[in-house]
Order: structure tokens, then sequence, then C-alpha cells
């Protein structure tokens, strides 16, 4: 895999002689996998170079940016990155989703006829915009995990996995734990650090936002910058190899950089196993190879690809809280984004009975009003959730002086907010938490036969050709058998199941990101969803949250060459039901027998009898 720097300055470009060897230009980093892949990491005005290059080399007709987040210094190169200009080149387009604007109409913003020449409509490429939540996805060889991370604006940082190496690439986050930041031992629960170094760990290369010393931070707190003493702990004896520091405050000049490298490098050698440290320079390139430690397996998390769009406004909030400076940080928050929030001020016990007849999204609550023994009560509160309902996302406010912070750091599964906070910081930080348990949908892993199963799949030559009566009969009995609407003779491809029959719907194929036969492919038996709209795997699928709006699924694996699994014969149901297991055994038989003629050349009717 190979890095290159493009850009490394945060806030805003600032070129000149006293920029020259760490360089000016804002975010913008270019990722290359061995399969040909091209990611580029932000479009700050390092984008200009970097598009320029890529027309040059002829090297990138396809590639895929990927936004952190829409702050100018993120965007400001995209009306000037080349290929979005040439009419053969495809790009996507990935950033965070807001409760707001899109991404698209986001970056069509800053191209407005008041501040730019060129509309976005004015680009010829051609373009698709995905808008992300947390979890992982594909970009070719190349395996992406998004976090959010912690900014006055949604934020998500991403992990990169190809060719046996780790890239992590987490730029504008500050710390959760002000003492943290400052290099001292905190008082409070350091959950949300924890799990931040947990998503840096292993990898072999961390490019990491440090614009700040701990001795600048009191003076940039809520800014959702790091200082190079918090990163440098948070990546020792995590078993990282390399720490790019970035995002260099646009105050710091070169030797200033020096003197942060010079900093992280005795901090990294001082403790045990601490990685080696560079100052991210623009021009700097680093062709990584697969190290002899490699990095643990990344736990798996939700697709992130794009969640339904308004499901997140809908969504009620309750605020147990006494602190009248709290509570107006939090209800303009929630004014500003359109949200109910539901103030509760007589404690626990209210807190309890809101969850239980309102159901919200988050409860945002002071240590004070839920008691001293806060685990007791955030475990009162999660048993309060009603049946098929979404447990609701607990996020807690505590003082540095607050009484009781054993207690907080032994309660599961809470987030914590220092206070006193911005109304900017308390805004992100609901939508974080929102958007976090939006996307129910889980895209399916590909199974580790692939290569050989698209090829016998290729091999059947039946893809994209006209229905046939032979497969037709198939999804016809099915449907009268089992009493359902609808079914299908399901093929799953690279990126799309196609459909070679469809009894009861009117459709020819869908992304494989939406097929629910995806999932049933991994694995040799009936594969089924009894209630697809409360299965936390599939309820905002679009095939559950938008037409047909399926409730009932169950597939079994059609198989070829006696091994590879290549499609599946499905049921589809708009209520829930189950099948028992003789149900189960008779639609496994029925595939057996389609098994056989989709191995049969022309069909069973074209045999000699």
């Amino acid at each position: 895999m190979r890095v290159r720097f493009w850009g490394t300055r945060g806030s805003i470009a600032k070129p000149g002689h006293r920029t020259l060897r760490y360089g000016g230009n804002t975010s913008c980093v270019e990722i290359s996998a061995a399969d040909g892949t091209v990611i580029v990491l932000d479009c700050g005005t390092g984008a200009h170079a970097l598009g320029k290059a890529l027309v040059a080399e002829q090297t990138a007709g396809r590639g895929h940016l990927l936004i952190t987040h829409t702050h100018w210094d993120h965007i400001q190169g995209f009306p000037f990155f080349a290929p979005l200009r040439i009419p053969s080149h495809e790009w996507d387009v990935y950033g965070p989703r807001g409760l707001g604007s899109s991404l698209r109409e986001t970056l069509a913003g800053q191209m407005n006829y008041t501040y730019f020449p060129l509309e976005l409509e004015g680009l010829d490429a051609r373009m698709r915009y995905h808008e992300l939540v947390e979890g992982t996805f594909e970009l070719g060889d190349v395996r992406v995990e998004a976090r959010y991370l912690n900014h006055p604006a949604v934020t998500l940082g991403y992990r990169l996995e190809a060719d046996g190496v780790v890239v992590v690439y987490a730029t504008d986050h500050e710390p959760h734990s002000r003492q943290l930041a400052v290099g001292e031992t905190p008082s409070v629960s350091t959950a949300d650090d924890d799990a931040h170094a947990a998503f840096l760990e292993g990898a072999d290369l961390v490019i990491h936002d440090a614009q700040y010393t701990a001795k600048e931070y009191p003076e940039h707190v809520g800014w959702g910058h790091s200082t190079v003493e918090y990163v440098v702990d948070r990546t020792r004896d995590k078993g990282i190899g390399r720490l790019a520091l970035f995002h260099h405050d646009p105050m710091r000049d070169d030797a200033g950089v020096d003197r942060l490298v010079g900093i992280a490098t005795a901090r990294s050698e001082s403790g045990k196993d601490g990685p080696d440290v560079l100052g991210a320079a623009e021009g700097m390139s680093l062709e990584l190879e697969p190290r002899a430690r490699r990095s643990p397996v990344r736990r798996e998390r939700a697709s992130a690809r794009q969640t339904p769009d308004g499901r997140v406004e809908a969504q009620q909030l309750v605020l147990c809280a006494r602190e009248p400076g709290n509570i107006e940080v939090f209800q303009r928050a929630a004014e500003e984004d359109k949200l109910t929030l539901l103030l509760e001020t007589s404690g626990l016990e209210g807190a309890v009975k809101r969850v239980h007849e309102d159901a919200p999204s988050v409860v945002i609550f002071e240590q004070s009003v839920f008691g001293p023994d806060c685990a007791a009560s955030v475990e009162a509160v999660r048993e309060a959730t009603a049946v098929d309902a979404v447990p609701p996302v607990l996020i807690g406010l505590v003082g540095p002086g607050d009484p009781g912070t054993a207690s907080l750091c032994t309660a599961p599964g809470v987030e914590w907010i220092e206070i006193p906070v911005t109304e900017q910081y308390a805004r992100t930080r609901l939508r974080a938490s929102l958007l976090r348990t939006a996307c129910r949908w889980r895209r399916a892993s590909v199974p580790p036969d692939e290569q050989e199963r698209l090829s016998a799949l290729h091999k059947l030559d039946i893809l994209d050709k006209p229905a046939e009566e032979r497969f037709d009969r198939f999804t016809r009995l099915a449907a009268a058998l089992f009493r359902v609407p609808a079914a299908l003779l399901s093929l799953v491809d690279s990126d799309r199941q196609w459909f070679k029959s469809a009894h009861g719907l009117d459709v020819r194929e869908q992304p494989r990101d939406q097929a629910f036969c995806a999932h049933a492919i991994l694995d040799s038996e009936v594969f089924e969803v009894t209630d697809a709209r409360v299965h936390p795997d599939f309820a905002d699928n679009p095939l559950v949250s938008g037409p047909p709006h399926v409730r009932f699924y169950a597939g079994t694996p059609l198989t070829v060459q006696g091994r590879h699994r290549i499609g599946t014969l499905c049921l589809i149901d708009y209520l829930p039901r189950q099948l028992d297991e003789r149900e189960k055994q008779l639609l496994k038989d029925l595939a057996q027998l389609l098994e056989k003629e989709l191995e049969t050349p022309g069909g069973a009717e074209s045999e000699p009898g």
C-alpha cells in the first residue's frame, strides 16, 4: 500500500517560506492499494496538486473520496480536483451523514454562484454520493471502518485495511477527557478515549491530529483537536508501527513542527512499545509492507452505507437535569436540529417512566439526578425499554469536581461529557449519538471462496438473460407451497443480486449491499429473518424501511459444482412469520431440484427422452 501526503496543514492554508518543509496546504492524503484502488482522504487545498498528478499519471479513471467532515479546510480543494472535470472519470464521494443538508448539497453550497464560478453540476465526471454512519464497507480490496471522532461537527475517522497492512486516518479529534489531553491521570471515565485507542490499535501507520501541545490546550478546549501528548499516550502499547503527526496548526512554522516531533519522539521512547514518530509533510510518500506482527482482527460493525432519510429527525430525547446552564445548552442544541427534547427534573423515577412510555433515542442525565449509584440507575433505565424497542443511548454529564466518579467509571455502555460544554459541542454529540443508533443495517461479509464462486456463477451464462419457464415454475411453486406473496431465484453477483425469476415482485436486480440473499449464501442452512422491522441487522435496510417493505425472509443457498453457493431460492412476506423444521426441509428439497436445473445446459426439457 502506498500513502502520499498532499496537504498536512489544519484550519487554513498557510503557504510561505516558513512552511516549506511540512507544507502549507490543508488536509489531503492519497492511498493506493495493490489492486489499483485509489482512495483520497479529505479534499483540502492539497487536492489541487493531487488531482493534477493523477491526471498526469493516468492511473486512476475511477476513485473514492472519503471526507471526514465538511469544514472548509477539508473540502476547499474539491472544486479544483482535476479528475472531477474529466467525463470518462468515475468517483464515489463519501462523508458523514448530517441532520440537515445532504453531503451533495453541502459540497454544492461552496460552489454557489456567489462564491465560485462553476456549479457542482458543471463537473463532468460521473459522481455518486454516499452518506455514512459508523460501520464498515469495502472499496475494492480495501476494507474501511468508519468511526465518529470528537469534533464540533459530525466527523468520521477511517481505518483502512488491505494488502496485509492497516492505516488509520484520525484528523480533527479532541480527547474526551480534558485531563488525558494534558497528559494527566483522569478522575472520570475514559471509556470513550479507550475506544478511540482501540480504533488505532495494531495499525502500521496512524495519521493523527496533533495540532496542540499540552501547554497550548487550555486555551483551545472545545476546538476539536488533539495534543501531541495525548496522541502518543493513546498509541503506546498498542502495537502501532508509525505515527504521523498531522493537521499542523497554521501558526506553527517548520521549526515549530520539528519541536513537536521532538516532544512526541521523546515521549514515545520513554514508554514501552511506542511507535516511530514522524511529522507528516507535503510530498512525503510511504510504501507500507506487512509487518511480522500482524494487526488484530477488527470487530464486525454495521454497514456504513447510507441511512434512510427522515428517521433521525423524528427521534425524541430525554434530558434529566436540574442545572439551568445544562438545560439551556441542550435545549438550544436540540432546537437547532428540530429534535424533540423532553425535560425531566424529578430524578431517576421520572427517567424510567419516560423511557418506558416515550421510547426516546437518547437519555442525557446529570450524575446528581441519577443518584450516587450510577451503574444501578443506568440498569434501571435500560430495563424500562419496551419490548422490541431499541434501548436508548445514555449520555452522562459530569463536572471535574463531581462526587461518585468511581460509580461513573463502572457504569457500562454510557457516553460521558465533561461539562461545561458549548451549544455547538452539545449539538455535535447529540447528532453523533443519534446517527450511531440510526443504522440498524448490516452488510453481509464476503464468502471466503468469492472469486471461485463468481467464476462458477458466470460459467452458467444465465445472468442478464430473458426469463425462462423452467425457472419460473420453481418460484410459482414455492410461492404457492409456502403461501407467501413473493418467491425469487436470486443470483448474487459481485455488486448486485440479479433475479433470474421473480414471482410476485416486479424487480430485476438490487444492490448487493441491500441483499438478504448475500447473507444467505454464507451458510448451507436456511437463512431466516422472522420480522425484519425489529431485527438489529435489517430494520433500516431500504428494502424494509421502504418499498417493498419486507418483513419476513427465508432463503436457502443454491450450490453448484458441489461447493460454490451462487444464489438462493428465497421467500418474502410482508407480515412476520416463521418456518417450522418441516417447511425448512421442503425449501431445501425444492432448492436441490433447482440446482440440477441450473447445471443442466438448456434445461432438462432439452435432454433426449
